[in-house]
């Protein structure tokens, strides 16, 4: 009999201590991050297994998801750490892999690029469509270009630095074949705003200079 009331003061005591309410709703947003997260391992597993079959045939890095994984999260420094590394493992390869942009792959991807490939699908709707990837693909080159830039302009890097991406991507974009549109696009794009941080950032400097004569 003691030991029946116990147990009912125990199940009384835990039920007092669960919470009021419950949540009622679902949080998407710890979801999504969850599955781009998931997402991403995968694909760094990808390129790893990429790099073990074709290596040696095709330069490929297996860091440049890793690299895109730190950007969309912030963490510029260590972005900009690994893209620069691969960016002068790629740089005067021979052959290089290619990373894609289809709608699937449209969440891992920068607010720029997508921006971009929107645009060419306004003006050739059928472009998504292109067998041969001219549209839809860049190189692991590109992509690796595209982040070390916009790291650079966000951590606001010196003239000098961004000067010499600026001259990466002039080698980059001779590399790369006029019918290679999208990358093209986008090594233009990054040259662009390289140009434009340079030019402020002399400007600034100078306006500075003549103040102090």
């Amino acid at each position: 009999m003691f030991y029946r009331h116990k147990l009912v003061y125990k199940q009384w005591t835990m039920t007092r201590q669960l919470p009021t309410k419950c949540p009622s709703g679902l949080n998407t947003t710890h979801l999504v991050k969850l599955l781009q997260k998931s997402a991403f391992e995968h694909l760094a597993i990808f390129r790893q297994i990429e790099a073990r079959d074709f290596g040696s045939v095709v330069t490929i890095v297996t860091t440049d998801f890793e690299a895109l994984y730190a950007y969309k999260h912030g963490d510029y420094q260590r972005c900009l750490q690994l893209s620069t590394q691969n960016v002068h493992t790629l740089l005067n390869a021979g052959r290089v892999t290619y990373t894609t942009t289809f709608p699937q792959f449209i969440q891992l991807l920068d607010d720029d690029i997508v921006s971009l490939t929107a645009l060419t699908l306004i003006v050739n709707p059928k472009c998504r469509d292109d067998v041969d990837g001219r549209y839809v693909l860049i190189t692991q080159l590109t992509l690796s270009l595209y982040l070390m830039t916009q790291c650079q302009l966000k951590l606001r890097h010196s003239v000098t630095s961004l000067a010499q991406t600026f001259d990466y991507i002039k080698v980059a974009h001779r590399r790369h074949p006029a019918d290679h549109i999208l990358d093209r696009l986008v090594l233009k794009m990054i040259a662009r705003k390289a140009v434009t941080y340079i030019t402020t950032m002399t400007q600034q400097s100078d306006s500075y200079c003549q103040c102090l004569t």
